[in-house]
């Protein structure tokens, strides 16, 4: 294989996938619909990007590999059929990129960028994709390339979204929490769901759960369980040189692995440094994964503290009610810590899909804000559902508005394009996956 075209390459996962193979010797060329911060990226890396799609760019490629939003009907697929080129989704194609390879694959509804991320940085001898910038290295993927490489060990974030978690052929398998998501994939149905997710771990010799998720710890199958309420013990929050940390000791099984610190904020944190810890204590000395953790410095739009002069302005990534509860609890603690006098979340719903799915709740998972904003749903090409937002996010008095626009360290809220408030105090956190994360960055 020597000419590989990706179609939708700016997708994070797809991207991932494609500085990879690029790292193997073999020439990427992709498209997508427009320029991004991902594509303006893989351009850096010498990879050629057609913007927007062009049959022009399908001639001499080996593969094609597409992500799972493009249609049968786009013109490069249909160039590649008409010049019998081998087609394979981004689903498929993970069978034949990992198929030699050691993976730790994370998993999980929530959290688990965060754990790839930690793992990641802990295992600096192994090649890594995961489906966020890990701030470490500044993109979703790392190749390592000197002699601390183990070119067949890879740190894989596993997407059960599309059930191409089940394709990732795991080695150790690391699960988070197993909360329904992505229910549509699983035709709603919990039993498909649940049992996708215990597919996955039967796949790999190595499993590490977190078993107090209820469908996790109801398990039957040989796993190293995480019981975070009495593994994880002594939590505590510091400030190192203005920077969040999590203290906590882990034991498991009667054995005392001691204190970690790890960069960010909330027991979540804890939990999932614990995860990563427990995959590879077996493989890595203690104290190694001591230092080695401290080299984790967040990831891009998970409780990404843009700026903190006049304002603390942190853009998260959480579009799902125990994300952004979850988030909350973080910031109240957060807050504490920096002494700031107020605290306001800006929502972007996500999907109307989702919000109907867990609309009750949405409606309870706001507590804790002293201010609370609501944009638009982000509909991500689903049609528009009425959802009457004035009547049941009521007893928040919410403010709604259009969009947010960044002016230095501060924002301003625009309604039908009227500046209708200004915020340049406290801490204000989006919640989002949308574009609300390009607006808190003033258009970046």
């Amino acid at each position: 294989m020597k000419k590989i075209h990706f179609i939708g390459i700016g997708g994070i996962g797809i991207s991932a996938l494609a500085r990879y193979m690029q790292s193997k010797g073999i020439s990427i060329t992709g498209s997508d619909v427009s320029e991004g911060v991902i594509t303006k990226q893989l351009k850096e890396a010498g990879i050629i990007v057609q913007i927007p799609h062009d049959s022009s760019i399908i001639n001499d490629q080996d593969l094609i590999i597409h992500s799972s939003i493009i249609k049968s009907d786009n013109v490069e697929l249909q160039k590649a059929r008409e010049k019998n080129i081998k087609i394979m989704s981004r689903k498929e194609s993970l069978k034949w990129i990992l198929k030699d390879t050691q993976v730790y694959a994370v998993a999980g509804a929530h959290g688990k960028s965060t754990t790839s991320a930690i793992l990641s940085s802990i295992m600096q001898h192994a090649n890594s994709l995961i489906g966020a910038l890990s701030k470490e290295f500044d993109s979703n993927v790392r190749v390592v390339c000197d002699d601390r490489a183990c070119d067949n060990v890879v740190v894989f974030e596993a997407d059960e979204s599309d059930k191409s978690f089940l394709n990732c052929n795991p080695y150790c398998a690391i699960v988070t929490n197993a909360e329904p998501e992505h229910m549509e994939t699983y035709e709603h149905n919990l039993e498909l769901f649940y049992g996708a997710y215990r597919e996955f771990l039967l796949l790999a010799k190595k499993r590490v759960i977190n078993a107090e998720d209820s469908f996790l710890g109801s398990l039957d199958i040989p796993c190293i369980k995480l019981y975070p309420s009495k593994d994880i013990s002594d939590v505590s929050y510091i400030l190192d040189n203005n920077i969040p940390k999590t203290k906590f000791r882990l034991t498991h099984k009667d054995i005392d692995y001691g204190y970690f610190e790890c960069y960010g904020i909330g027991k979540h944190i804890a939990l999932d440094a614990s995860l990563a810890i427990l995959s590879v204590v077996d493989c890595i000395g203690l104290d190694e994964i001591r230092e080695n953790i401290k080299k984790f410095v967040g990831i891009k739009k998970r409780f990404d503290i843009l700026c903190n002069e006049t304002c603390v302005i942190i853009d998260d990534y959480a579009h799902h009610p125990t994300e952004i509860s979850t988030t909350i609890k973080a910031l109240k603690i957060y807050q504490n810590l920096i002494k700031a006098d107020s605290l306001c979340g800006i929502w972007q719903p996500h999907k109307y899909s989702r919000l109907c799915d867990n609309l009750d709740s949405f409606v309870e998972c706001f507590y804790g804000l002293d201010r609370l904003i609501i944009l638009p749903v982000y509909c991500v090409g689903e049609e528009r559902r009425e959802i009457d937002f004035e009547k049941l996010f009521a007893k928040y008095n919410p403010i709604f508005a259009d969009y947010v626009k960044r002016v230095g360290d501060s924002l301003e809220i625009y309604k039908d394009n009227k500046k209708i408030l200004g915020l340049n105090s406290g801490i204000i956190a989006g919640f989002n996956a949308g574009d609300l994360t390009y607006q808190l960055r003033g258009g970046i």
